[in-house]
């Protein structure tokens, strides 16, 4: 008889990992995916166009918190935990939960989730949320379009919307960012990309993405999500430390495992963590791998419009993800408010809705606002929050320029932050290599 499944997951690596092992898999039924770290994701239906033929109804999305009753009613055999950014005490929290259940726990590794490119592939990964992935990506695709070369983004899926519409999304322009209906989450990533004249893709089925994306590219850069590994078999793999999170490296999932799989490992934020930070995460490089080769990075953020901000009242909006499950509390837009002796307003009083939800869920954060949006109804709970504060302009820390597309009643200052390495390798000798090798 086929095992009967439960995948954890949060809309991304937990639909990967059932189009690659389970979906033709006669040996398992799927009865149920689960939902965490985004709201709106559960009760949605994992439809039956994208489930195969094992699955005639689809696949429901039910609320992890109902994960025991699921396995007690559904004789559930095995739970399969398939999202990222979580501390290996969450982890094994929810090996605990399914086990006591009396169903095994299991984890998909790369060898069986990655799939295989016709073109050369550079992953770039990260031990945390936030720890400067975007950047890094961005200054990749500089150097190779500076040698001739097409390069295909592909970023970690962020499918939030009607799924059927988003198998495979092919991003050229910021108005192909409207007319997908993209999330704030999925503008933080895909913006600066597009700004730079890249092709991003994204999507929900990563076989077919990903020959998309060899169509488009010399090379294919995989711009990874949260802390998450590859879903294609990389080339060249990068992973991105935050010693402004140190010890992080070693202790959250799955970042615990890019550190351990990287040919090059980037020690990002050196201008702003202590040297002992920097140094602890040296330090756990060489105990976990000691061939990976390390370059130092500094971070340095500027701001378009600092008269906007200096000496005033503002409200500061940062990236999302890192504020929150990344567990930063605030980010560059705070940092540049107070070098500009700004009065930082606390958003937590006006915040409405889901917004207000949010801080009841992340305690940890500071007096900013995250730039949640994963639908129509939380952009607009933003928008009101933000108009709601009695500020003189608005900080943007996020990356991507929420001006566009909300409307908000007071001037906006963006701040921006580049990958800057310092030391004497480089991502320039990185990538010479690498393009030698691969005969480009």
């Amino acid at each position: 008889m086929a095992r009967k499944v439960v995948i954890m997951g949060a809309a991304g690596r937990d639909f990967h990992n059932f189009n690659v092992f389970f979906r033709d898999n006669e040996n398992y039924r799927v009865v149920a995916f689960t939902a965490a770290q985004l709201p709106d994701i559960a009760g949605r239906i994992y439809p039956p166009e994208l489930a195969g033929r094992l699955y005639p109804d689809g696949i429901p999305i039910v609320p992890e918190e109902d994960l025991p009753k699921l396995i007690r009613e559904q004789g559930v055999d095995l739970v399969v935990f398939s999202y990222s950014d979580v501390s290996h005490q969450y982890l094994m929290d929810r090996a605990a939960i399914a086990q006591a259940c009396g169903a095994d726990f299991m984890l998909l590794g790369p060898k069986s989730t990655m799939l295989k490119s016709e073109k050369p592939v550079i992953a770039v990964t990260a031990v945390r949320t936030g720890a400067g992935k975007s950047p890094t990506s961005r200054r990749i695709s500089k150097i190779l379009k500076q040698r001739g070369l097409k390069v295909a983004v592909v970023r970690h899926p962020m499918p939030y919307g009607d799924l059927r519409k988003q198998v495979v999304q092919k991003f050229t322009s910021l108005e192909d960012l409207d007319r997908y209906n993209a999330t704030i989450e999925e503008r933080e990533d895909y913006e600066p990309h597009l700004k730079l004249g890249n092709v991003v893709l994204a999507g929900v089925d990563y076989e077919k993405v990903l020959r998309e994306a060899e169509k488009e590219g010399d090379v294919i850069l995989w711009d990874g999500g949260n802390n998450d590994f590859p879903f294609f078999e990389p080339d060249l793999m990068i992973t991105v430390a935050d010693p402004l999170r140190a010890g992080h490296e070693l202790t959250y999932w799955p970042g615990s495992v890019n550190i351990r799989m990287a040919d090059v490992v980037i020690v990002s934020k050196v201008d702003t963590a202590s040297y002992s930070e920097v140094n602890e995460v040296l330090e756990n490089i060489e105990k976990v791998n000691p061939k990976a080769r390390v370059i130092t990075a500094a971070m340095p953020y500027m701001i378009e419009e600092p008269d906007l901000v200096e000496g005033r009242r503002v409200v500061v909006v940062e990236d999302g993800p890192t504020v929150t499950h990344g567990e930063m509390g605030y980010g560059a837009g705070y940092l540049m408010a107070k070098r500009l002796h700004a009065e930082v307003i606390d958003p937590r009083p006006f915040a409405v809705g889901s917004i207000k939800e949010v801080y009841e869920k992340y305690p940890h954060l500071g007096p900013v606002l995250p730039a949640m949006g994963y639908s129509e109804r939380q952009m607009r709970e933003l928008e009101e929050t933000i108009n709601a504060i009695p500020a003189d302009a608005v900080v943007l820390g996020t990356p991507t320029d929420l001006g566009r597309y909300l409307k908000i009643d007071k001037p906006t200052a963006h701040v921006k932050y580049e990958l800057q390495e310092i030391g004497p390798l480089t991502l320039d000798k990185i990538i010479e290599d690498f393009l030698e090798r691969v005969g480009l």
